[in-house]
């Protein structure tokens, strides 16, 4: 199946979603199976080429008990979710317990039978691999304890939110919670030691058969299993994991894709090691931040680092777009985020405006209004990823030069072009607060000569131009703060 250059992927919450089936339904329960064609085909008119089902795995009795007693963590659902009931948490489907479909989402051929629903409108399949730990009651702790980092007895007396007593068959045992070196460990997980080269062996088996029933996985703070990372957590020696890993997935399966949560600036170092996409949470930060030069110079990385690159403004694990930007800079960040190159990655509840992010371990969400003029936006924004400039064609940052001298707010625009099969678009976003002024040169040397309509696909406007002006000085732009375009450019009655 043939995917776009710059792909858009939709993420799901899957626990929520068919909790908001079923209530829509009036049925008890609903499984992967109940999930409706309708939706698949909005999914697939909507313009994506990825749903990636966050949360599909089995977990365990012991994730949910945690995930119940923790009372910081009550308090984060009660926020959300006043009416909170018992029932509403589920644990975290990062505690896993097996790579096997959670029984509450359906029988195990109910996955197979939504990715060639998926694939029957065009679509592909994603899901997660949570490759740095398990849930406490995962089979490997008790058949395979030597899999887990070992503790001591004053490792856990020193650190207790790092480390947990085990019982095992043979006799209790000090185990280490998963964790990465900033933070204390999660307590619902374990932690596996990359060090014993037999359980980077039995991982790289788990990879192998998750393949076989979806096109692409998205990989839990990857970064975590880089050998340097892993030396400086866990003081421990450990061989590359994913270049061994990605490449038995690709014998059995070529076209599969690799798609890496990641931070602290590793992302090439894992575009090297074999990643198809990586984490843009550096773009991400940029915008939050509100200033235009950061953003334009994020943008100018090498193009290969971009294309692989997955731009979000929110996703499970970060606030909502809508509760973290105005809604004019919502706008603005998005068309800059969503029309660069690389995978566009949307959130469940994103394009409606949604304001109150979902912990992942509930399993059921809370009744929001939707907000007419972002989903308004959303939908042109979506008709703009369908246009095939956007989804395969050539890219260009343009420069954005002073309209007079002595005249700054040029430094707050970012432009850049995109072209594909002879149609030609020019985004524009003065990415400030403040009205600014500024020439853009567009890269088209052919325009001379020739009268140049300009056609807003994003509002209303519509210029006609003389197209030696747009070569020299350029293209005049006089936009309000967080204003935008996204320009169509053609000849005049060609």
């Amino acid at each position: 199946m043939n995917t776009p250059r710059n792909p858009a992927l939709y993420e799901v919450n899957t626990r929520v979603l068919l909790r908001q089936i079923a209530r829509e339904t009036g049925r008890r329960h609903a499984t992967l199976d109940g999930i409706p064609d309708s939706w698949v085909a909005e999914m697939a008119g909507c313009g994506f080429s990825w749903i990636y089902l966050m949360g599909v795995w089995k977990t365990g009795e012991a994730g949910r008990r945690v995930s119940r007693s923790n009372e910081e963590w009550l308090r984060g659902y009660r926020d959300v979710l006043p009416d909170l009931h018992e029932e509403d948490i589920c644990g975290s489907p990062f505690a896993v317990a097996g790579y096997s479909l959670n029984p509450d989402l359906g029988e195990p051929e109910a996955l197979v039978r939504f990715c060639d629903r998926l694939h029957g409108e065009g679509l592909l399949l994603m899901l997660d691999l949570v490759p740095n730990h398990t849930a406490l009651d995962h089979p490997w702790v008790r058949d395979h304890p030597d899999y887990y980092i070992r503790g001591s007895e004053e490792d856990l007396a020193r650190r207790p939110q790092d480390f947990t007593r085990v019982d095992l068959p043979g006799g209790s045992v000090v185990l280490a919670h998963g964790r990465d070196p900033y933070f204390s460990g999660w307590p619902d997980t374990l932690q596996l030691d990359y060090a014993n080269p037999a359980l980077a062996e039995a991982m790289t088996g788990e990879v192998q058969k998750i393949a076989g029933w979806c096109d692409g996985l998205r990989c839990d703070m990857a970064m975590l299993l880089l050998p340097e990372v892993f030396q400086r957590t866990w003081g421990r020696e450990m061989e590359p994991f994913w270049p061994g890993a990605i490449t038995a997935v690709r014998r059995d399966h070529p076209g599969f894709v690799f798609m890496a949560e990641v931070y602290w600036d590793l992302e090439w170092t894992l575009q090297e090691q074999g990643f198809d996409y990586t984490y843009d949470k550096r773009l991400y930060d940029r915008l939050r931040a509100g200033e235009g030069r950061p953003v334009r110079e994020h943008l100018l990385a090498d193009l290969e680092y971009q294309q692989k690159s997955v731009r979000f403004l929110e996703n499970h694990d970060e606030d909502r777009a809508a509760a973290v930007f105005s809604p004019d800079r919502h706008r603005a960040a998005a068309v800059l985020a969503f029309l660069s190159p690389g995978l566009r990655f949307f959130h469940q509840g994103q394009i409606a405006g949604r304001r109150k992010s979902v912990p992942v371990h509930l399993c059921r969400g809370p009744e929001e209004e939707a907000d007419p003029i972002i989903e308004a936006f959303y939908r042109g924004l979506l008709g703009c990823l369908r246009i095939p400039a956007f989804r395969d064609g050539e890219w260009l940052l343009l420069d954005c030069t002073p309209a007079w001298e002595g005249n700054p707010s040029h430094g707050g625009y970012i432009a850049f072009a995109r072209e594909e099969g002879g149609e030609r678009y020019l985004v524009a976003v003065n990415y400030a607060p403040d009205r600014g002024q500024c020439y853009v040169p567009l890269p088209w040397a052919d325009l001379a000569g020739k009268a140049i309509r300009l056609r807003d696909h994003m509002g209303q406007a519509g210029y006609d131009r003389d197209g030696e002006r747009l070569l020299a000085p350029g293209l005049y732009l006089d936009i309000p703060g967080w204003g935008y375009h996204v320009f169509e450019v053609t000849t005049k009655g060609g």
